[in-house]
This record gives structure tokens, C-alpha cells and sequence, in this order.
């Protein structure tokens, strides 16, 4: 081996061993972070320990995780910060929507000794009763605190408004009374507040917006507030996007202020009892998109202004009282209007208007509108969804107005005077929702219900008309359907066992019409089931007893049939009033009198 080969395997080994030194400081140095992250405070460890223990039930299986002695990184919903070790972030959530999963107990007053908290949620418990913690408001660093579809109950704390870094505050979907407390005022920092759905009431503190300059989104919705629309005072707000107001208690006019909010794309003032007429000044919010004003006392003309509005897509004016003639320029102005609800005024359209039937639109209501005549033809039907004629004196047209809405998904013509065969009638492929009650429709029922219809129509209601026939059977494949509302027509026969296959009926409606034979015992797996009406037929035998297993039955008729035997004997069908079993042959036990030995 030559002296230069020696020295290279030399300087070789000297360059492995460096290279295995540095990885085992590497490894050592990423242990060392590893273990330093996951260091648990033990006070913040207890304190989440003090909240577990005050949830009686968790079907979320979050708090599962809560076990040994790491709540840093092995503790579903907690985050700490790395280097101290301290609980930063608290997040619990389940879906609002999925009823299995929630939280029972209330919120420990423990989680103010989180005294690194930034991050507070716990959203869509549903069972979190109980208080709001006064003493949250020692949570000095918290930036959002979000409380949402629980079932909190009492007044909002007025502490929380010494919560000076609070950037969001969301009690929505609580049980809260009580007024705002003037405190939140002071959360100057604050871009979002939700109060939305609960039962707070009064007037909105005057401090309450004059100093939140930073806001973006404020919602109010749903709540019982009441006095004036509150003032916008002290702005300029130039950040404040979305206001929602809805479903409250406010009267007196639509406030100049609310007009110099120059940034706000979304204003929802809904179902209040606000008076007077619509400002013309509504054209200065250039960057408004939604316009929500439906179900007040608003009088007067729809101001020509609005048409100026370049970026509204969504225009509800519904149940007011404002009168016609509609301003001409609204078949030039608002370009990107795509959904409009003008229905239940005191507008005399006589026809749907040109510029409304030549758009290229998404959803158009038009109900109470005093149309008549043929149904409109809308010559730009690709896009349009949902159709709302009701409640008119429309007459026929039906023919050629089905087949030109490909695209519609729900359809509502109820209370006018259509007179058409249904079996003639091509109903779109995707149509969720067909409401044709109270016209004077002739045909067969199984051209509305059948198996193609039923795997896409979720209600069907054509209740008050002349449709004769047989239920037709339905296949396993119809699985959409939730509410089947046949009443008043001439439909005869039995009802069919397959009914049962309609497995998400929630509301079933066959009465007042000349259906015989039996109930079928397959009626109760309907386990869904809320309604069920099937008086003044001429239906014989038994009430099954299969129907106890309708656990969320609330509303039961069966008057005036040919029935007899013992009413099922147990909760609703013993509860419900005697009313809802009068003029059979021999139905007896509660609520009517007991049955004699031989009809039990």
C-alpha cells in the first residue's frame, strides 16, 4: 500500500467518523426538541383534567385521547407552545349537524387557569350547558373565543370585554338571554362577532360599534333584539364585509349610517319590522353583493337606484309591502344578479317581466306577484335552478315550461289555476322538490311517483287536485324521498307494503282520498317518519302494531275510516288527542275507552 493510498483511507475513516459524530448530534439535538415540545405543564394538565371531569358524556371520543401524563402532543385538540410547554390552543369540534355526536356537562371555570391560551373553541357540542365562565376573562392573551351550537344558557359575561387581543368572539347557537353587555365595546381589536341564534334581547348598546373600526363580520341573527337598527357611528368601518341582522325585533327605518358602509358585500336585515320605504341611497354600497331585506313593513317603490349596483348577485325584497310598477332600469342595471325574490308585496306584475325572463338567472320567486295567464318561457334556462309562482291565477303553459327547464331542481306552482294532465308533462331528470297543491291536475299519480322520480325527488306535493289511480309499488332504489303529500285527490286501491322502501319519509299525507284495505304492518320501519295523515278514506282492519317502532312520530290521523280494533298501546298513539281516531267502526284503548275482551 502506497503512502498516498494510507493517507486517503486515513482521511476517509476521519471523514466517517465526523460524518457519524455530527448524525448522532443531529439525532440527539432533534431528541432533545422532540422531548422539549412535548413537556406538559402540570397546572394546565390539571386544569384540563377539571374540564374532562365536568363532561359527563363525550360520544366524540375526543376526550379518549386525555390520558398520561403528555397532554402536548398526545391529547386530541390541545396544542402548547414548544418551548414552554404551556396549552395554547384549545379546539374541540363536532359536526352541528350529526346528532350522535356531542358533549354532556358544562364549561369548568378550570380552562381560566390556561393562562398561555390563545385559542378557545368548543363548537358543536350540542349538550355543553351550563354558564358561560365569568372567569375567562383572566385569559389576557386570548385572540378567539368560539362557543358555537352548544346549549349554553344565562347572559353573556360582561368580563369578556377586558379580553383586549380578542380578535374573534362566536357564541352562536346557544341558549343565552338577556342584552349585550356595553363592555364588549371595548374590544377594540376584535374583526369578528357572532351572537347569532339565541335568545338575547333589548337594544344594542350605542358603545357596541362606535369603537370596533377593525370589524368585518358582525352577526346578530335570530335573537329577540328590539329599538332602532343600531347606528354605525364613529367609523369609517372600512373593513366591515358581512352585517346580518335577521330575525329579530327591530323597527323604525333602514338607518343613513348603515348606507355609508362603503366595503360591505353582504346586508341581511330580514324578518324585523322595519317600515318606510327602501333609501334611494341603497346605490352607494359599490361593493354589495347580497341585499336581504325580505319580511318587513317596507312600503314604496323599489327605488331605480338599485340597478346601479354592479356587483349583486342576490336580491331578496319578499314580504313587504312595496308596490309596482318595478323601474325600468332594472332590465339594464344589476348585471350580476343571479337569484331575485320579489314575492308577497303589493306588486301587480300581471307577467313575469321581460328582463326577468331573458336572463340568465339561478333562482326566481315570484309568488304573490298577481301573474296570469300561461307560464312564463325563460329563454335562458341552462342555469335556472328553483321557480317560485305560487299563489297566482296562472292558468296553462305547463307543457312547454317543464320541458324547458332541463337544469330545474325545484319547482313550486301551488295555489293557481293550472289545468294539465300530468302524464304529459316531462319532468326534469334532477327535480328535488315538485309542489303542484291546489291546482286542478288530471292523471295518473304514477307519472309523478314512480322509480325514477322517487331515487331524486325529496318532496313531492300535489295534495288538492283531481289525480286518480293506484300508490304505485316502489322499488329499493327510491331512497330520497321525504315528504309524499297526495291528500285531497282521487286516488283509489291499497297502499302498497313498498312504501316502506321510501326509507327517509318523513312526512306522509294520503288522506281524503278513496283508499281501501289495510295499513301495512311495513309502514312502521319507516323510521323516520314525523307525519302521518291517512283520515277520511276507506281503510279497514288494524292500526299495526308495528307502528311503536315509529320512535319520532309526532302528528298522527286516522278519522273517519273503517278501522278497528285496540290502538297500539304505547307513546304517541295512547297521547294523541281522541280526535285523531273519531268515526271508525270499533277502534278502542287509550285514549278512547277500553276494549271490550274480544277486539283487544
Amino acid at each position: 500500500m502506497t503512502e498516498t493510498h494510507f493517507r486517503t483511507m486515513q482521511v476517509l475513516k476521519w471523514v466517517a467518523l465526523l460524518l457519524a459524530l455530527l448524525a448522532a448530534i443531529g439525532s440527539l439535538d432533534t431528541q432533545t426538541r422532540v422531548e422539549a415540545a412535548a413537556l406538559c405543564s402540570g397546572k394546565d394538565r390539571a386544569s384540563l383534567l377539571s374540564f374532562k371531569a365536568a363532561i359527563l358524556r363525550d360520544t366524540t371520543g375526543t376526550l379518549l385521547s386525555w390520558t398520561g401524563r403528555d397532554c402536548c402532543s398526545d391529547w386530541e385538540g390541545v396544542t402548547c407552545q414548544p418551548s414552554t410547554g404551556r396549552v395554547s390552543s384549545l379546539i374541540l369540534q363536532a359536526r352541528a349537524e350529526d346528532d350522535e355526536s356531542f358533549m354532556k356537562g358544562i364549561l369548568s371555570p378550570s380552562l381560566a387557569n390556561l393562562q398561555s391560551l390563545e385559542v378557545l373553541v368548543v363548537s358543536g357540542m350540542k349538550r355543553i350547558g351550563g354558564p358561560i365562565p365569568d372567569n375567562l376573562s383572566r385569559l389576557s392573551g386570548l385572540s378567539q373565543l368560539v362557543l358555537e351550537f352548544n346549549s349554553l344558557d344565562g347572559t353573556v359575561p360582561p368580563g369578556l370585554g377586558h379580553l383586549a387581543s380578542l380578535q374573534t368572539l362566536s357564541l352562536n347557537g346557544n341558549r343565552l338571554t338577556g342584552q349585550i353587555p356595553p363592555s364588549l365595546g371595548n374590544l377594540r381589536s376584535l374583526l369578528q362577532l357572532n351572537l347569532a341564534r339565541n335568545s338575547l334581547s333589548g337594544q344594542i348598546p350605542a358603545t357596541l360599534l362606535s369603537s370596533m373600526q377593525r370589524m368585518q363580520f358582525l352577526d346578530l341573527s335570530f335573537n329577540l333584539f328590539s329599538g332602532s337598527v343600531p347606528e354605525f357611528s364613529g367609523g369609517p368601518f372600512g373593513n366591515l364585509t358581512n352585517v346580518d341582522f335577521s330575525n329579530n325585533q327591530f323597527s323604525g327605518q333602514i338607518p343613513n349610517s348603515i348606507l355609508s358602509l362603503s366595503s360591505i358585500s353582504s346586508l341581511s336585515l330580514g324578518d324585523n319590522r322595519l317600515s318606510g320605504g327602501i333609501p334611494d341611497r341603497i346605490s352607494s354600497l359599490k361593493s354589495l353583493s347580497q341585499l336581504q331585506l325580505s319580511g318587513n313593513r317596507l312600503s314604496g317603490q323599489i327605488p331605480a337606484s338599485i340597478s346601479m349596483l354592479q356587483n349583486l348577485w342576490y336580491l331578496n325584497l319578499s314580504r313587504n309591502e312595496l308596490s309596482g310598477p318595478l323601474p325600468m332600469s332594472l332590465g339594464q342595471g344589476i348585471p350580476s344578479l343571479s337569484t331575485i325574490d320579489l314575492s308577497h308585496n303589493n306588486l301587480s306584475l300581471g307577467s313575469v317581466p321581460e328582463w326577468i325572463r331573458n336572463r340568465e338567472l339561478y333562482d326566481v320567486r315570484l309568488a304573490g306577484c298577481s301573474l296570469s295567464g300561461r307560464l312564463p318561457i325563460f329563454t335562458k334556462p341552462d342555469s335556472l335552478a328553483t321557480v317560485d309562482l305560487s299563489e297566482n291565477s296562472l292558468t296553462d303553459g305547463a307543457s312547454s315550461f317543464f320541458a324547458n327547464l332541463a337544469s330545474l331542481s325545484e319547482v313550486r306552482l301551488r295555489n293557481n289555476q293550472l289545468n294539465f294532465d300530468v302524464s304529459k308533462i316531462p319532468l326534469p331528470y334532477n327535480l328535488r322538490i315538485l309542489d303542484l297543491r291546489s291546482n286542478r291536475l288530471v292523471g295518473q299519480l304514477s307519472a309523478i311517483l314512480n322509480n325514477r322520480t322517487g331515487s331524486s325527488l325529496e318532496i313531492i306535493d300535489v295534495s288538492s287536485n283531481q289525480l286518480s289511480g293506484r300508490i304505485p309499488e316502489i322499488s329499493r332504489g327510491a331512497t330520497s324521498l321525504k315528504v309524499l303529500n297526495i291528500a285531497g285527490n282521487r286516488i283509489s286501491g291499497k297502499i302498497p307494503s313498498s312504501i316502506s322502501n321510501l326509507g327517509k319519509l318523513q312526512r306522509l299525507d294520503v288522506s281524503r282520498n278513496r283508499i281501501s284495505g289495510t295499513i301495512p304492518p311495513s309502514l312502521g320501519g319507516l323510521a323516520n317518519l314525523q307525519w302521518l295523515d291517512v283520515s277520511l278514506n276507506a281503510i279497514s282492519g288494524r292500526i299495526p302494531a308495528s307502528f311503536l317502532g315509529l320512535a319520532h312520530l309526532q302528528h298522527a290521523n286516522f278519522r273517519a275510516n273503517r278501522l278497528c280494533g285496540q290502538i297500539p298501546q304505547g307513546r304517541p298513539f295512547n297521547i294523541f288527542r281522541p280526535v285523531a281516531y273519531a268515526h271508525n267502526l270499533c277502534l278502542c284503548g287509550k285514549p278512547l275507552p277500553p276494549c271490550p275482551r274480544n277486539h283487544r
